[in-house]
């Protein structure tokens, strides 16, 4: 860290604690130069996590929304919202993991699959009538059948 009095570039650590809840670390350093002190203040820098949809279009991220798919596809079954929160915390851990600044909207929708079939097959089927655009009752049965095989 370079001292804001002499330009020096070498400073020691006298003392470090959080602020904002944790947020943040506030550091007061001494030059090795000169000696003066000064205060630092650390945070993580957070870079929004950008969808990239079907028709190209390029959005952030949003929590939100992906819990909403969720509950409409989830409505009148014994689905608690809690669960719902863990399975959206989850993907969006898998997403962040991921280390990439940029994810598909395709990906994002496999993901929640994977993770909604462990949970409703009902939610599951409905959410994946949604995200897969069925066009007839074929592609509708063949999702299903798949379903019925992966169960067996």
């Amino acid at each position: 860290m370079k001292c804001p009095f002499c330009g020096f570039t070498e400073s020691h650590v006298i003392d470090s604690r959080p602020i904002d809840d944790g947020d943040s670390i506030r550091r007061r350093r001494e030059c090795e130069k000169c000696g003066k002190r000064f205060t630092t203040y650390e945070k993580i820098e957070s870079v929004p996590i950008m969808v990239i949809k079907k028709s190209k279009d390029r959005e952030a991220f949003s929590r939100d929304k992906l819990l909403s798919g969720l509950l409409k596809a989830c409505e009148k079954r014994p689905v608690p919202t809690d669960k719902l929160e863990n399975l959206v915390d989850e993907i969006e851990n898998t997403i962040a993991n991921t280390l990439e600044r940029e994810i598909t909207s395709e990906q994002i929708g496999e993901l929640v699959m994977s993770k909604l079939k462990n949970l409703d097959e009902v939610a599951y089927v409905r959410f994946a009538s949604v995200y897969r655009q069925f066009k007839d009752i074929n592609t509708f049965m063949d999702e299903l059948n798949r379903l019925l095989t992966d169960k067996n």
